[in-house]
């Protein structure tokens, strides 16, 4: 065999192969090939677009740290709340593609390119779906003071009182800012929409008095309602949770159809090499799918559901389409 002419690296590399090869040894080249560079390289960072304390923030946390050690990196969670998480998707949308910034996207955050005439980001283009993780459902929450016990009586007290009740959520678009209009077109009341930086903020404002009711997921509510310092009267999914089997749905409360639920799911920045996609993909569905997460998030209501990143880009489209339904059906515009 002729060494000369052969040792720049190319050429060395490639001989060193083939003389591996002749001497039955395995194709190192090709491992090195398939093994490519390191992921994760440094912790990542999981941005949450809404405060700390909601379901969202409690679901992030519960999943990085699962995340953390099955990558064999620190996942960091970090809450840039406002705008119903627009914030927190334009840093993700701009951050490099490289599979170090991820976010726990919410479908409340989808609704924001229904609501908003411009935003600096495409939900559709600027991402790449990871895998869908929960779904869940949000609770109709009352202040005590408010003298009511069941829907039918709230209803009748929001169309005695025309615009003197008021609704908070975790802002414009969210989850329950859509239940909260879903909930007065069917019910033909007109109450005044109060949005805040997070769910926990509504929930922690709706126990002190300063608005009468709202929607939120039941993670956040749950407390509350526990110590009596909220009321519950429904829970906004076609079907009631076993988690709180006496609460009945709205659709059982008369507002036949009345189906509104949330989910939860990790996306990355656009361009993120579909290798490292499917990495985490892969990890995302191990970790839900071991019985103490499940159990853990049974506990707030929300039904463990993984996906493939193209189903997972197929429910936000639907989600898109129907967020306008209900927009159309509300009379709400776009800002």
């Amino acid at each position: 065999m002729r060494w000369d002419g052969m040792w720049n690296s190319h050429g060395f590399v490639t001989t060193f192969c083939a003389f591996l090869l002749v001497m039955g040894c395995q194709n190192p080249c090709a491992q090195a090939a398939s093994a490519g560079p390191g992921y994760p390289a440094k912790p990542i960072r999981m941005l949450v677009g809404l405060a700390p304390g909601g379901g969202v923030d409690i679901t992030a946390r519960l999943i990085a740290q699962k995340l953390s050690a099955n990558l064999g990196q620190t996942v960091i969670v970090e809450n840039r709340s406002g705008a119903a998480g627009s914030i927190a998707l334009e840093i993700v949308a701009t951050s490099p593609p490289d599979g170090h910034t991820l976010m726990m996207l919410a479908s409340g955050g989808v609704a924001q390119s229904a609501l908003r005439a411009r935003l600096p980001y495409d939900i559709e283009r600027d991402f790449a779906p990871v895998s869908l993780l929960v779904n869940g459902m949000l609770v109709l929450v009352v202040h005590p003071a408010l003298p009511v016990h069941n829907v039918k009586e709230l209803i009748a007290l929001a169309r005695a009182q025309p615009g003197k009740f008021n609704y908070g959520s975790a802002g414009v678009g969210s989850g329950a800012h859509f239940a909260g209009e879903l909930f007065k077109s069917m019910a033909g009341v007109n109450m005044v929409h109060v949005p805040y930086k997070g769910g926990a903020e509504s929930v922690t404002a709706l126990a002190s008095g300063q608005i009468d009711l709202s929607f939120p997921s039941i993670a956040a509510a749950l407390p509350h309602m526990n110590t009596g310092t909220l009321r519950s009267l429904a829970v906004t999914s076609a079907t009631r949770t076993p988690l709180l089997p006496s609460l009945p749905t709205l659709d059982e409360s008369g507002l036949s159809g009345y189906d509104r639920t949330a989910w939860y799911g990790l996306v990355a920045p656009k361009g993120v090499p579909a290798s490292i996609i499917s990495r985490l993909n892969s990890v995302i569905v191990k970790v839900v799918s071991t019985p103490a997460i499940r159990e853990s998030l049974s506990k707030q209501s929300l039904d463990a559901q993984t996906s493939t990143p193209s189903e997972f880009t197929a429910l936000i489209r639907r989600e898109i389409a129907g967020n306008r339904a209900v927009i159309k059906l509300a009379g709400l515009k776009p800002e």
